[in-house]
């Protein structure tokens, strides 16, 4: 086993990571039934922390 291997990452710690660079999540699910589709939902997200060196791209420059 390496210390890669071996090394313990919170799910905190996790988070904050993830966070801190950014996470897209795109996705596609499809209710079907009988080889009919029923419902299509397409997911495009993009999750983000906000702070004074990365502002909100929703609020606008003053």
């Amino acid at each position: 086993m390496t210390v890669v291997e071996r090394r313990e990452v919170a799910l905190v710690d996790l988070l904050d990571r993830l966070l801190a660079g950014g996470v897209v999540l795109t996705g596609d699910i499809t209710l079907r039934i009988a080889d009919v589709d029923l419902v299509r939902i397409d997911l495009n997200a993009l999750i983000s922390s906000v702070n004074q060196q990365v502002p909100s791209p929703f609020e606008e420059p003053a």
